[in-house]
């Protein structure tokens, strides 16, 4: 990106660039930041319930295993969130 152009400018410049669908009357694609914020809160959902379940089991090496997973997960959602502030599109 140029020092001159701001990303809202970029995210205007071309709408539709990459997704044939949308010349067809299809709504436009997710960005991969939209969608990487998505994945991160399933995994961390997942990861917590994972982590509950195998404890209440007994089997703590498992659940140790998914607790690191939903560590993983919110270090990654503090980075996305990160990338939004500074507004990257997504």
């Amino acid at each position: 990106m140029r020092a001159k152009e701001s990303p809202e400018s970029l995210r205007n410049a071309r709408p539709g660039y990459h997704d044939p669908t949308t010349a067809l009357g299809g709504t436009p694609a997710l960005s991969p930041l939209t969608l990487r914020l998505r994945l991160a809160l399933f995994g961390l959902a997942a990861s917590l319930v994972g982590a509950v379940v195998f404890t209440a089991l007994g089997l703590v090496p498992i659940a140790l295993g998914f607790a690191v997973v939903a560590v993983t997960a919110v270090v990654d959602l503090g980075v996305i969130q990160r990338r939004r502030h500074r507004g990257e599109p997504g």
